[in-house]
């Protein structure tokens, strides 16, 4: 029984491809004598003539790896593609280590712990790149004597 015809005008019909087109073996004789896209149209109302579901990828094992990334794991050297400056860049990295130091300097300055003179000199070294991080500020005021230590 060729029921080529008949799959296509369905498949058409129905908007998927011919593949997906599912018609019941037990109607196979009232589907070959469908002729005209009418006869199409009254069975896949019927239900003799079906659109099958489209397949899907399950998504289980990415919200598994999500979770996993989520905990910190998975992100060793072998995971990484790009180079450093890819995963943060470097204006990020830069951005990430400046800004806390210089609202520590403002703050310095607010609380008269060093006058405005020193804080122009020490924002002129951070922007330089000498303190890395709050911390390190800290140690070298505290070494210049600049800053008493609680």
């Amino acid at each position: 029984m060729d029921l080529r015809n008949q799959r296509r005008l369905a498949s058409e019909i129905l908007g998927c491809g011919e593949n997906r087109v599912w018609i019941d073996p037990t109607r196979m004789e009232d589907v070959a004598e469908a002729i005209t896209r009418n006869d199409v149209r009254r069975l896949i109302n019927d239900k003799a003539i079906k659109a099958k579901q489209k397949k899907g990828v399950s998504r289980s094992r990415a919200r598994y790896i999500q979770g996993q990334r989520r905990k910190g794991k998975r992100r060793g050297h072998g995971s990484r593609k790009g180079g450093k400056g890819a995963r943060t860049p470097q204006k990020r990295a830069w951005i990430g280590t400046i800004r806390p130091v210089r609202s520590q300097l403002r703050e310095y300055r607010d609380q008269g712990k060093i006058d405005s003179a020193t804080y122009r000199r020490l924002y002129r070294r951070a922007k330089g790149g000498m303190y890395r991080s709050k911390a390190r500020l800290k140690a070298q005021l505290i070494s210049e004597g600049l800053l008493k230590e609680k």
